[in-house]
């Protein structure tokens, strides 16, 4: 039989050691089935509001519940990494000259940041769990890549709540927080799961420019700007080309307003995490000159590179129509004839915006010469 003592007493030495290795929030969920958070998903995936993401109703049946995916799992460890920004991440809108890139894709890739720190720490509870004589416990580490709602567990295990747009909110850490959990069958006293506090605001709704949230606390993906420059593998919808405006990575805006940021500090966030200068305020017409080698060695280690060159030209493309900037005119036309048909779409509407946007005088100018 288990000693409680000695598993409590794990719990918190389990506590410690993530902080150790930079995680700024750590609870423990129970492994079984969350009724609501699973007919939630169900709800949102029958909405057809996941898009083309196949892959988040293709393994449905393990998304809903830890035990599911796992049934030997007792308890979930939910951990949570900062990576609070310095700087203000609206501070580069309707920059024309510059794009923007969510702050979360800055720095290094959270993906093998936070994995590293997730299979260090189960390592030092499997060596632990021995150790203290409560057998061999099993462990598996996820992190963004797997099917957990990682978002209700880290309610669950006291991390935060979800806010009215989707995402974690903490008290100390705001919407910044990187989620990684360890499924385990280690039987932990699971903590107090994390009230909503976000009462009557509602400005992460108003702040979404393609207006992404049916409703508080639904996202509908296929309007989410992050959806469309990560995601999405086709062209843009037209409706949301201008929308987009200087964006070619992902969207901070619902999360860059939510009020609980000011508890936040960017002492805790994992240095892994500081930005890349070069990834702050990129120069547009640089960036529309990159082939696939350069758009490779820019972005090594970088979350961006996983949706390859293409999609990012695309991306760019978009920002360049929407920039009023005659000026990107000559990189635009050079990738009015690229290999890639929806960059060569991206490319005439951002050709069509340009003229259009470019004064009169210029247009006589520009025909003159040609």
């Amino acid at each position: 039989m288990v000693n409680p003592a000695e598993i409590d007493s794990l719990k918190h030495d389990l506590a410690a050691e993530a902080a150790r290795l930079g995680f700024a929030a750590c609870g423990i969920a129970p492994a079984e089935e969350d009724a609501l958070a699973a007919q939630r998903l169900e709800q949102w995936l029958g909405d057809g509001q996941h898009g083309d993401m196949a892959w988040m109703a293709a393994r449905a049946h393990h998304r809903r519940s830890p035990q599911g995916l796992w049934p030997d799992a007792r308890s979930v460890i939910a951990l949570g990494m900062s990576y609070a920004p310095a700087h203000d991440p609206l501070a580069l809108a309707g920059d024309g000259e510059r794009a923007r890139i969510s702050v979360y894709a800055q720095g290094k890739d959270y993906h093998d940041v936070v994995k590293k720190a997730l299979k260090a720490l189960a390592r030092w509870l499997v060596a632990e769990s021995t150790k203290r004589g409560l057998g061999e416990a099993g462990v598996k580490v996820f992190v963004d890549t797997a099917p957990v709602m990682e978002k209700p567990l880290g309610q669950a295990a006291g991390l935060g709540w979800q806010g009215k747009h989707t995402n974690l909110v903490s008290r100390d850490h705001g919407s910044w927080l990187f989620l990684g959990a360890i499924y385990t069958t280690l039987g932990f006293a699971p903590d107090e799961a994390e009230a909503d506090h976000c009462g009557t605001c509602n400005a992460c709704q108003t702040a979404c420019p393609t207006d992404a949230f049916p409703a508080p606390y639904q996202l509908d993906a296929r309007r989410c700007i992050s959806y469309l420059t990560i995601e999405l593998k086709g062209p843009v919808p037209l409706e949301f080309r201008k929308a987009l405006g200087n964006r070619i990575y992902g969207c901070d805006d619902c999360l860059a307003v939510c009020p609980w940021n000011k508890f936040a500090s960017d002492a805790a966030a994992m240095r892994a995490f500081v930005p890349r200068a070069e990834l702050v305020a990129p120069k547009l017409a640089e960036l529309l000159t990159l082939d696939d080698t350069g758009f490779r060695a820019l972005f090594s280690g970088s979350p961006i590179k996983r949706i390859g060159r293409d999609r990012f030209i695309r991306n760019c493309l978009y920002a360049a129509g929407n920039s009023g900037d005659p000026g990107l005119i000559g990189p635009v036309d050079a990738l009015l004839a690229d290999p890639d048909p929806v960059v060569a779409d991206a490319a005439r509407w951002a050709k069509a915006e340009l003229v259009h946007a470019e004064p009169a005088e210029e247009k006589e100018r520009r025909g003159a010469e040609g």
